[in-house]
């Protein structure tokens, strides 16, 4: 599948548009009214950075917590631990949100943060150790969220690079959450404020179109030949 997405977005702009126009009557109504409800809600304004998590439930549990929370994008780190998915956890969530991999032969997360810092973003770490709070964040510019490995936390180029430390305040005697837990209270606190205010953070038209077409082809049975037929007769 990857690599006829990987194929259709090689063609030109006008051409992957008038694709879009042609898979549409291939789709339900109900799963058309799905599309419309779920794109109208998603975002880029926000994103969730997993530096070496290892545990597959919570990377599970990330993936499925940036989905229903809108965010379309997930930036993995591979530096020591290779990403593996729960699927039991995830609930499907892998097929419709955008994992961007990072492993330590492109310098992992360096490489991760300079590419979010060329995009717009802030980075903000996520530590205990930090005055700062999630209730003091500024959300209204474009935030990554790097979240550490379990146990070791965010790693020291994260902590020397970004622009932010923060914390979740607590009142107990543990000294964090689990981190997928952490993911969920953070993008509820943060999509909750973000919809509330005048910030655009929305999909641009773009995104829209690009991502109806992607999940377009990851819905249609055995789309590769309506695709081919398409690049052929069109």
């Amino acid at each position: 599948m990857q690599k006829l997405i990987q194929r259709v977005f090689e063609i030109p702009q006008d051409r992957r548009r008038a694709l879009n126009t042609y898979l549409r009557p291939y789709l339900s109504e109900s799963r058309k009214e799905r599309f419309e409800e779920v794109l109208s809600e998603r975002t880029r304004h926000l994103v969730v950075a997993m530096e070496d998590t290892y545990q597959e439930h919570n990377a599970g549990a990330i993936i499925r917590s940036a989905d229903c929370f809108g965010l379309q994008d997930v930036y993995v780190i591979q530096n020591h631990n290779a990403h593996k998915v729960a699927n039991t956890i995830a609930k499907g969530s892998t097929k419709w949100v955008t994992r961007h991999l990072y492993d330590q032969d492109n310098n992992g997360t360096k490489q991760c943060m300079k590419d979010l810092k060329e995009k717009g973003y802030q980075i903000v770490g996520t530590t205990p150790h930090t005055d700062v709070t999630l209730n003091d964040l500024d959300i209204s510019k474009p935030t990554a969220f790097f979240m550490g490995a379990e146990k070791r936390g965010i790693s020291k180029s994260v902590e020397d690079e970004c622009d932010t430390l923060m914390k979740i305040p607590m009142v107990g005697f543990t000294e964090s959450f689990n981190v997928s837990v952490a993911v969920a209270l953070i993008l509820y606190d943060a999509t909750t404020r973000l919809k509330k205010s005048e910030v655009d953070w929305k999909l641009s038209p773009q995104d829209y179109e690009d991502l109806w077409l992607e999940w377009t082809l990851k819905t249609v049975i055995r789309p590769e030949g309506y695709v081919d037929y398409f690049l052929e007769n069109h």
